[in-house]
């Protein structure tokens, strides 16, 4: 499929519930994905733990959002296993030019320690990959990005898998019809994830509803 994706008909593939990915980095080809099951982070059940609400209350970290979208892809492709081929990064590297890919950075003072990235749809945001290099950077990274979803007016938070990561910060999986009648409800709205800030200000995070242990 190498040559046919642009980045026009990747959004009317995430507008239809698809995603592409590669069997591996050295990959020429892409094949798209349409689960039978999704994995979403509902934004009003986002789980923080007494530790992680302690541990961002410390501040350990610095917290950005598109300031290294190519960083936060690089780091998300940078392991022994990953579906991020060349195509499939000049594809994010080209749908965050026109605005519609963005990511959240963790820093640790100069060094880029987590992020994550994904694409923005009306009040949808299909999340990609994330990655950590220090500990708790990759649940700081969702959490602060849980909050600027919620900010912005977001309805729908797509984690495309469920994993025992993402279960344990309230991650739940849902079956393909219920995850379409989710997506159309959220594209119909409109969001923003550049309205709260570059600094998200963590409101929801420590202040209302999030879901504690």
């Amino acid at each position: 499929m190498t040559g046919e994706i642009t980045p026009e008909l990747l959004l009317r593939a995430y507008a239809m519930g698809i995603f592409p990915m590669a069997e591996t980095r050295a990959s020429d080809d892409v094949f798209w994905v349409d689960p039978d099951h999704r994995g979403i982070i509902p934004l009003d059940g986002f789980h923080m733990s007494r530790s992680l609400r302690k541990r961002i209350r410390q501040e350990p970290f610095a917290i950005t959002t598109d300031r290294d979208f190519a960083g936060v892809v690089a780091g998300c492709a940078d392991r022994k296993e990953t579906w991020i081929n060349e195509t499939i990064h000049d594809l994010y590297m080209r749908l965050h030019r026109a605005g519609f890919a963005h990511s959240l950075e963790v820093w640790d003072g100069p060094d880029l320690v987590g992020g994550v990235y994904g694409v923005t749809l009306g009040g949808a945001y299909f999340g990609e990959s994330m990655f950590s290099r220090r500990r708790d950077a990759s649940k700081i990274a969702l959490a602060y990005l849980v909050d600027r979803l919620r900010i912005g007016g977001y309805r729908l938070f797509d984690t495309q898998f469920l994993t025992p990561h993402l279960a344990s910060l309230g991650g739940v999986e849902i079956t393909r019809e219920d995850y379409h009648d989710m997506l159309e409800d959220a594209l119909q709205v409109t969001a923003d994830f550049i309205a709260p800030g570059r600094a998200p200000p963590a409101y929801w995070l420590l202040h209302r509803s999030i879901q504690t242990s």
